[in-house]
């Protein structure tokens, strides 16, 4: 079966939705049919959800609320968006998925990896990503790129300790060791054009 469904994953300020676009680009200079889409968010509903989420506002939202609302955007997205598109014969590039909530909520909140897969599972099923493409880089240098970047978005997760990405870096990592054969980790501290050339021979290695 050909692999169709790419995330891309990593630590806040990793570069990751920047490479993504050019990724999206690259794909449809060369022809490919391709959906570009993002977590939480991608559909109408899911990002009205994501505007709940990610409301810097919101700092008393409990862990729990937090992972039912990211498995309930990805629900309504994954139904409406990236499975038909798929069944389209699309290759879909998602920018977060389901490994975001197994970083995010269950290691960074604490609330354990098997409770939010289980979560994500009634929301989902078990459909995982064809590969992952995960953006490796030193949780400072990630929050230094967001606050030289003033246009970006500000959310909620940036109101975050230090110590909490930290927690987050490293529980990629143990996803990467547990799913060795479905996530590819690149050095994300490296120059744009660097990264952007890993990642595009691991899209080709991977599409042909």
């Amino acid at each position: 079966m050909s692999k169709l469904f790419f995330t891309f994953e990593g630590p806040e300020g990793a570069g990751k939705t920047t490479i993504l676009k050019m990724v999206v680009s690259k794909l449809q200079e060369e022809g490919k049919k391709v959906v570009a889409t993002r977590e939480p968010g991608g559909s109408i509903i899911a990002e009205k959800i994501r505007q709940v989420i990610l409301d810097p506002s919101h700092l008393e939202m409990d862990p729990k609320t937090e992972a039912l609302l990211y498995a309930a955007a990805r629900s309504q997205h994954f139904v409406e968006k990236i499975k038909p598109s798929l069944d389209e014969g699309s290759i879909v590039l998602c920018d977060r998925f389901l490994d975001s909530s197994l970083a995010y909520q269950g290691i960074g909140r604490g609330l354990g990896i098997d409770a939010v897969k289980s979560i994500n599972e009634f929301a989902i099923g078990n459909r995982l990503p064809d590969a992952t493409i995960l953006f490796d880089i030193d949780p400072q240098v990630g929050l230094d790129r967001i606050a030289a970047h003033s246009e970006r978005e500000v959310n909620r997760l940036d109101a975050e300790s230090l110590a909490f990405h930290q927690k987050v870096h490293q529980a990629y990592l143990q996803l990467a060791d547990k799913y060795p054969t479905r996530i590819y980790k690149i050095d994300a501290n490296k120059p744009q054009e660097e990264v952007f050339q890993s990642v595009w021979k691991i899209m080709i290695q991977l599409l042909n």
